[in-house]
C-alpha cells in the first residue's frame, strides 16, 4: 500500500493474530474472487471460510426490505465465513469483493482433522472469533438504541481503537470511509451521518479532513 494512503477496511488483523493461520495455508486453496464475485451468500449452508491475502471484502446482511446493513469491510489477513462453516447453519450474511481479491479457502470438515495436529493454527481461529464476537455485541448493543449519534459515536471509537494513531493534536482514524458507508454501517442516513459530523466538529470532538477524521476528544463523542 502506498505511505500515507489511508486503508478502506474496518477490521484489521496484525501479523501475531494471523500467524498461525499463514502457517495453515496448506490446508486450504487459494483461490481469486472478482470484483462483484460472492465469496458466499446469505442464506447458503456450506463449509468454506476465507482468510484474505490480497483486496478487500465487503459483509452484509440483507433486510426484507431490500435494504443492506454492513458489518464490515475486510482486507488483507481477515478472516470471515468461520462461523456458518463450523456450525452447519444457514449463513447470516453475504461477502462480496469490492475488487480483485485472492484468498485461501478452507473447509471446516478438512481442517477439523489437522487441529489436533495444528494446536496453534485452532486457538488462532478460536481467538479471532472471539474478537468478533466481542465487536458485534457491542454493535449490537448501540444498534439497538434509538439514538444515531450513538452508532455514529461508537462506529469512531472503535475504529480509533483499531486505526488510530496520534497526528495533529488528534488520534487519527487511519482508514477513509464514505458517508454512505458509515451510514450503511449504522443503520441511518446519509443526512444524519453528515448531520452528526457537523455536530461533533462544533463541539470540537473530531476533526474532518476529506474522507478522514481526526478524534480530538474521545469524551465528546458521547452526544
Amino acid at each position: 500500500m502506498a505511505k500515507n494512503v489511508p486503508s478502506t477496511e474496518t477490521w484489521r488483523l496484525n501479523e501475531v493474530a494471523v500467524g498461525p493461520i499463514i502457517r495453515a495455508a496448506h490446508l486450504g486453496r487459494k483461490k481469486t474472487f472478482k470484483k462483484g464475485e460472492f465469496l458466499y451468500r446469505q442464506g447458503a449452508v456450506d463449509t468454506e471460510f476465507f482468510f484474505i491475502l490480497r483486496g478487500r471484502i465487503q459483509i452484509f446482511t440483507g433486510r426484507e426490505d431490500g435494504t443492506e446493513f454492513v458489518l464490515e469491510v475486510m482486507g488483507q489477513w481477515a478472516i470471515c465465513g468461520e462461523g456458518a462453516a463450523f456450525d452447519g447453519q444457514p449463513r447470516f450474511s453475504s461477502a462480496v469483493a469490492q475488487e480483485d481479491t485472492e484468498v485461501i479457502v478452507f473447509d471446516a470438515n478438512e481442517v477439523g482433522k489437522a487441529f489436533q495436529l495444528a494446536p496453534d493454527f485452532a486457538l488462532a481461529l478460536l481467538k479471532i472469533t472471539s474478537m468478533k464476537q466481542r465487536v458485534l455485541g457491542i454493535r449490537a448493543q448501540y444498534l439497538a438504541s434509538a439514538n444515531p449519534e450513538s452508532r455514529i459515536s461508537e462506529l469512531l471509537r472503535r475504529l480509533a481503537e483499531l486505526y488510530g494513531r496520534p497526528q495533529d493534536g488528534g488520534v487519527l482514524i487511519d482508514i477513509a470511509l464514505t458517508h454512505d458507508q458509515i451510514a450503511a454501517m449504522t443503520g441511518t442516513s446519509r443526512v444524519t451521518i453528515t448531520r452528526v459530523l457537523k455536530k461533533l466538529r462544533e463541539t470540537n470532538a473530531i476533526q474532518t479532513r476529506g474522507k478522514q477524521i481526526w478524534i480530538l476528544d474521545v469524551s465528546r463523542l458521547h452526544l
